[in-house]
């Protein structure tokens, strides 16, 4: 049974094996300060075309999130998410188990806007309530949409003229960045965030993210963070090694855009048979509306995840290609859906 659950149910890419079993030969130094690590960074700063930006290598995304939000914000201070946000459904409570409240917004397309962020800072106007200080953000959104650079530019601008960070959930950056509505560059993401984060662990990598700090102030003594939260390796040459090879030869943009092509062609196959989408296609996340008898006969064949009943007679589930998802894949899935319809 094909297993269309998630974009990380496979070890990791040939190409990151192979360098990692290259590397595994060598003697490496330890917690992040090695040579792949050194080289990951500069070749990370070199993409953004950002020689200030701090780069930290951390083993996976739900760490990332804590260890920046806790050294972010002071006792007192909250987050701002959309109400789909990682950080609010499906984080364990991670943020809150830090002493940090996490305010959701109700949004639509998973994507919060600053006129959607504006009511949260009015009603928290005094010391009587947390402060809200940071805004987080996926890209791509939990609901597999993207933002453009104008409502990125938009969200940086307010965020800056109210005194709040902004930070980036990058767990699916590359479908996001390869993605055929997008129109955000690497530069663009340390022009207009405080911090962000490239996703490994969803594109290919055995585990890992590469956390980028824009904002300078918020680097500082950021690696005490890392180690009291457990976020450092004590092999973060593992995280180097696999961040060098993602990041050159465009093998991460080309890991992205073969999970969002499978999605198109899986999505081509949905919309032949007129079933209807939860969110708008736009990367390898789909949201599918489809009869309840034909949804029962599909989860026979392929592992997907139930996202609830849109209403009575349908059943909305979620199909995510990957890196690894191959043409006899999306064949297989053609061929039992008409087998099902027929």
């Amino acid at each position: 049974m094909y297993s269309f659950t998630n974009d990380y149910n496979e070890t990791a890419h040939p190409i990151l094996l192979e360098a990692l079993m290259t590397a595994s030969q060598q003697k490496n130094g330890g917690y992040g300060l090695d040579n792949y690590c050194e080289k990951a960074t500069n070749q990370i700063k070199k993409i953004l075309q950002s020689p200030d930006s701090a780069v930290h290598f951390l083993p996976g995304g739900t760490i990332t999130n804590l260890t920046f939000i806790a050294h972010t914000l002071r006792p007192y201070q909250a987050v701002i998410a959309a109400e789909s946000g990682h950080i609010a459904v499906h984080e364990t409570g991670a943020i809150e188990g830090t002493g940090h409240k996490v305010i959701t917004v109700k949004c639509t397309e998973g994507k919060l806007t600053p006129e959607l962020i504006k009511p949260v800072l009015e009603e928290h106007c005094d010391e009587h309530m947390v402060q809200p200080k940071l805004v987080y953000i996926s890209n791509t959104t939990e609901l597999g949409t993207i933002y453009s650079k104008d409502e990125l530019q938009k969200l940086y601008k307010f965020c800056q003229a109210n005194n709040l960070y902004l930070y980036l959930d990058g767990a699916r950056l590359a479908m996001a960045l390869t993605a055929p509505d997008n129109d955000i560059e690497f530069t663009d993401l340390a022009k207009y965030t405080d911090a962000f984060y490239i996703g490994g662990t969803k594109v290919g990598a055995f585990a890992g993210e590469a956390l980028v700090i824009n904002n300078q102030v918020l680097n500082y003594d950021f690696r005490f963070t890392m180690k009291q939260k457990g976020a450092m390796m004590a092999k973060g040459w593992i995280l180097g090694v696999q961040f060098l090879t993602l990041m050159q030869n465009n093998l991460y943009q080309e890991l992205g855009n073969h999970s969002n092509q499978m999605a198109l062609q899986a999505k081509a196959i949905f919309t032949q048979y007129g079933f209807t989408f939860a969110e708008k296609p736009q990367t390898n996340q789909l949201f599918v509306n489809i009869p309840d008898n034909i949804a029962t006969e599909i989860t026979k064949h392929f592992e997907v995840y139930s996202f609830g009943k849109p209403n009575s007679t349908h059943t909305c589930l979620r199909f995510c290609t990957s890196w690894a998802t191959t043409q006899d894949d999306i064949t297989r899935l053609k061929h039992t859906i008409d087998k099902i319809i027929s």
